[in-house]
């Protein structure tokens, strides 16, 4: 009831997996509502035809009526690093990112051009450091 009024107090059932106060995984409780599922992409800023473009399968799959359900996804190399007594994560991890968030062996994050950008309403504002 939340989202008509104030949008920003509504809140997820959501949780994580918590082990000796380190987190290994997350999940929710997914919209299972196709009325609740199409208020939301409302709310995103997607039109009814733009939702069914990119989310067709899913409201689709709402009308054959979906049970409550949720997931939980936890993460291997958290659980390699506690097994192993490691102080990070950083030392278990296959791929990891250096200390400025780069991929080196990816070299991610890459460059968007200009129509990526404006298809997710983003500008990039510099500001020099003074």
């Amino acid at each position: 009831p939340l989202l008509d009024t104030v949008p920003a107090a509504v809140r997820a059932f959501a949780y994580d997996m918590v082990i000796n106060g380190v987190e290994v995984g997350g999940g929710s409780i997914r919209i299972h509502d196709s009325a609740l599922q199409a208020k939301m992409f409302e709310i995103l800023g997607f039109t009814p035809e733009k939702a069914q473009e990119q989310f067709g399968f899913l409201m689709n799959a709402f009308k054959f009526g979906a049970p409550p359900h949720g997931g939980l996804a936890y993460g291997l190399d958290r659980w390699v690093s506690l097994f192993a007594g490691l102080d990070s994560i950083r030392d278990c991890i296959a791929f990891p990112k250096n200390n400025s968030g780069r991929d080196v062996m990816l070299d991610a994050p890459g460059f968007l051009d200009q129509k990526q950008l404006d298809e997710l309403n983003l500008k990039i504002d510099i500001k020099e450091n003074n």
